[in-house]
């Protein structure tokens, strides 16, 4: 098992701090519908609507990033591998099977996954917004849109709610499947994933193609392509060059701290 760097900075920026702000919004959501007692109406409702524009500007920022960098394309939804994802889901995962769809850099959802968070971005969470932005501002939108009551509003926003509980519930317990319990959970942390040996070398070669596509692009030039190829090999053998050198300078250490003793 070797680790490779995954996910960046603003993406588990992203990911923690729009998991805050829901688990957040589902709280005083709840507070304020009755559901729950505990920090009272009025408080709930103040922190709900802070907890609101803070997402609101955090999508914004999202979706700044999603579009600059290409991430965007991570959650177009495919069918390519869906049923082999669905049964590893429903019977794999409890036979220790492997995996049917490995993360890449260019592709770190799987089928279902990527069904799942389309659905979230382009229907729920719009969905929640413009419900959210239509209670806030009912007195506006009963004159600008002729609405009568807020019932259809209600509605739309609480399924939305149960939705997103629904989701976050089921993401928790996906975060404990991974090669140990708390991997996936470390990667999203740290950025760093535990992948397989033989994934290391796919991703390494991923990534190659990559830049060495993105520079064709500016200098179409086959020599150059092949030498851009050879630096990021020989990087990549010289880094795991060293981490084994220091790993095995650290046993060294180790072994002669003992034989001291």
């Amino acid at each position: 098992m070797k680790k490779v760097y995954l996910y960046k900075k603003f993406e588990r920026f992203w990911h923690w701090s729009q998991t805050l702000l829901i688990t957040v919004l589902i709280f005083t959501g709840f507070e304020i519908h009755g559901t729950t007692n505990i920090i009272g109406y009025e408080s709930a409702v103040n922190l709900h609507n802070i907890a609101a524009w803070a997402f609101l500007v955090l999508i914004v920022f999202a979706i700044f990033w999603h579009v600059t960098t290409d991430e965007w394309r991570q959650y177009m939804p495919t069918l390519n591998n869906m049923k082999a994802q669905l049964d590893y889901y429903l019977i794999g995962i409890f036979n220790n099977a492997p995996h049917p769809v490995k993360k890449r850099t260019l592709s770190k959802l799987n089928p279902l996954q990527r069904v799942t968070y389309f659905a979230l971005k382009v229907i729920i969470i719009p969905a929640m917004v413009i419900s959210g932005l239509l209670y806030m501002y009912y007195n506006d939108a009963f004159i600008i849109f002729e609405i009568e009551n807020l019932d259809w509003i209600a509605w739309v926003h609480t399924l939305g709610a149960y939705l997103l509980l629904t989701f976050l519930i089921v993401h928790i317990y996906l975060i404990t499947t991974g090669h140990t319990l708390t991997s996936n959970l470390s990667a999203m942390v740290t950025g760093w994933e535990t992948v397989d040996d033989d994934e290391v070398k796919e991703l390494v070669e991923e990534a190659i193609e990559e830049t060495g596509l993105k520079i064709k692009v500016v200098n179409d030039n086959p020599e150059e392509h092949q030498k851009l190829k050879n630096l990021v090999v020989k990087a990549m053998k010289e880094t795991e060059d060293k981490v084994n050198d220091d790993k095995l300078k650290g046993q060294k250490e180790k072994k002669n701290k003992k034989n001291k003793k």
